[in-house]
């Protein structure tokens, strides 16, 4: 697994309006709720664990793996 370099709150919302999308359409690509979106951006979840753990990596703001439960159990 390769180092992923991490960015910032403020990176991420600067690339957004590099790309101009918001973070409603970022969470609508993602799979992710627009709440969610938000509430990673703006620090209110701790991003430890669950759909908040997805956001932030696929964000860039934290190292980490994305493991999708399958619901066999």
């Amino acid at each position: 697994m390769k180092a992923q370099n991490l960015r910032t709150r403020e990176e991420v919302l600067a690339d957004f309006a590099r790309k101009g999308i918001s973070i409603r359409a970022w969470a609508r690509m993602n799979g992710v709720s627009n709440a969610l979106a938000r509430g990673v951006l703006y620090g209110r979840f701790t991003c430890r664990i669950g759909k908040s753990h997805k956001a932030a990596v696929l964000m860039g703001l934290k190292d980490g793996e994305i493991v999708e439960e399958n619901g066999d159990e």
